[in-house]
């Protein structure tokens, strides 16, 4: 007998809006299918993977283009339909031999999904059935806390792809309307909104129900951050206005000249840089605290010249790293803001509040402590090793270049950084020149990372590596050893350094040759020895140092 082909919607991202129908199924496949562009990331097998099982065979399908440009003789169009017919023939072959297939949508299979390209090759040869999934316009208006239609109001979904004279026209006769396929597009679609008049009363929600969401109104969004996953929402018009939950966006319907609707003020801050919005982003209560301190707000008033950041480093994981001017800092803050697992390590205090938050809202963690601030909180930002080494400091400091936080005075102050930390156990390894990279691709292209890492191991200088691996990001380790390896040697020497400073606590130094990704994950620092890097036995264990002069 033939296999079943499921399309399995999975909602908009966050895993728990996963339905109890499409858990089951992921669990019960033969087979797992996926897409993904060519960096290998796939936000559905993210979703998907607390459902999934050992042992399933999966099927990763890369499309060959997706924005970039293609010498396949037929074109962009020509690629992608090559695509199509030859993961459908992948797919089949799983069917014919009688395995199920759950093939992953984000969203909703049958709502601008690939895994429409799939059914339609081959429904008409295997018993397939589709799972419905929550759908990004759902998830964007619950981010929005206002309904999208009420009444006899028509919703339009309309493609940001679409010519902006249409997707104008279009708009202006819509009651309300979601804009799909964003990313590239945002240009055209404000430029649609704006001459249908609809900029005002326009939303945008990115990445919806997930841990980086982002609501912002439309107007205020830079259009070169926009990414594919993300929504622009015109919610229909309501006779009563709604009371934002900021006290800067207005309260006061306004009329719509040309078209006599009443525009609805959205329960969203006017931009993402505004204390409500904040809190709902980064999951957080502003008036809350943490673990049992006090709930009681320290006496601050708007405007009060006391109000100010301080972005402190706490040193990589020992307490008698951090240094008594921040420790100082930490007692006299009335807020700690920052990354939960930074923040637990700060001592509760009585009455100073503790604002918690997930490691990849950076930005706006920085507007929350520039606004706690000035309103005359004296607020502490907190950040593993030194807070200006790939952590806070740039946020911070590049957030309060907005006109609206100039007068916020903000400090930084220094801490040991990781690589110093790590470096110490070894002996010298960054005893002469050094850099210091990043593996995360999250803020910046892979492109530019690698380039980064070739340009350093063609100048020879030891390099310390932070952000190697995490649980959804595995391959780049591999993937900078074999660069590393086209410059020097295989005998190099590597010091890996784990959780430095805590508990858990493993420093030992191997080859490049030896360096294998499987043992490094996020709380792991590399050191990337140069030709003049030198490993000796020493009373204790080998000792790394990287001579401070050459040879002729």
């Amino acid at each position: 007998m033939s296999g079943k082909l499921w399309g399995v919607g999975l909602g908009p991202g966050d895993p728990e809006l996963v339905t109890v129908k499409a858990a089951r199924i992921i669990g019960a496949a033969d087979v797992i299918a996926f897409h993904s562009a060519r960096h290998g990331r796939s936000i559905s097998r993210a979703i998907a993977a607390p459902y999934m099982r050992a042992g399933q065979l999966e099927e990763h399908l890369v499309y060959p283009v997706t924005t970039e440009t293609t010498d396949h003789p037929g074109g962009y169009q020509g690629a992608i339909d090559e695509f199509y017919e030859s993961a459908a023939a992948r797919l089949a072959e799983h069917l014919a031999a009688g395995r199920t297939v759950a093939l992953l949508a984000a969203g909703d299979p049958f709502f601008y999904s690939s895994f429409q390209h799939m059914h339609r090759r081959l429904a008409d040869r295997f018993e397939s059935e589709i799972i419905p999934g929550v759908t990004s316009v759902s998830a964007a208006s619950a981010a929005l806390g206002t309904p999208l239609v009420e009444g006899e109001q028509v919703l339009s979904v309309l493609p940001g792809t679409m010519p902006v004279e249409e997707l104008t026209e279009r708009l202006r006769t819509a009651d309300a309307a979601a804009i799909m396929k964003l990313g590239r597009t945002y240009p055209n679609v404000r430029q649609a909104l704006s001459d249908a008049g609809r900029l005002d009363d326009a939303y945008y929600v990115e990445r919806a129900s997930s841990t980086r969401q982002r609501v912002l109104r439309a107007a205020d969004v830079d259009e070169s951050s926009v990414p594919y996953f993300a929504i622009t929402v015109v919610p229909g018009p309501t006779p009563q206005t709604r009371i934002a939950l900021t006290d800067n966006v207005s309260s006061a319907a306004e009329s719509d000249r040309d078209t006599g609707r009443t525009a609805r003020t959205a329960t969203v801050p006017a931009t993402s840089h505004e204390p409500a919005e904040v809190a709902a982003v980064l999951d957080l209560d502003a008036a809350a605290t943490t673990g049992g301190g006090s709930t009681s707000d320290p006496a601050v008033t708007p405007g009060d010249s006391r109000g100010e950041v301080v972005v402190v480093g706490l040193g990589p994981g020992a307490a008698e790293w951090t240094t008594p001017e921040v420790t100082r800092a930490l007692a006299e803050a009335t807020d700690i803001v920052g990354y939960a697992t930074y923040v637990n390590r700060v001592p509760e205090r009585a009455g100073q509040r503790r604002h918690s938050s997930d490691n990849k809202v950076e930005s706006e963690r920085a507007a929350m402590a520039l606004d706690l601030a000035k309103a005359g909180h004296k607020v502490v930002v907190v950040s593993g090793g030194d807070p200006g080494v790939f952590a806070m400091a740039a946020a911070v400091v590049e957030e309060s270049a907005d006109p609206q936080w100039r007068d916020v005075p903000v400090r930084v102050l220094p801490g040991v950084t990781a690589a110093s930390a790590v470096a110490s156990r070894m002996g010298a390894p960054l005893g002469h020149d050094f850099a210091m990279l990043s593996l995360s691709d999250r803020l910046k292209p892979w492109e530019v990372v690698a380039g980064r890492i070739a340009a350093v191991a063609a100048a020879d200088m030891a390099f310390a590596v932070y952000n190697p691996a995490s649980s959804q990001r595995t391959w780049q380790v591999g993937a900078m050893r074999d660069l590393v390896l086209e410059h020097r040697k295989p005998e190099t020497p590597v010091v890996i350094g784990r959780d430095v400073g805590g508990p858990t606590e493993t420093v030992r130094v191997v080859t490049l040759g030896e360096l294998d990704p499987a043992e490094v994950d996020m709380r792991t620092l590399l050191i990337i020895g140069a030709s003049t890097t030198t490993v000796f036995d020493a009373p204790g264990g080998p000792r790394v140092y990287t001579s401070r002069r050459y040879g002729d």
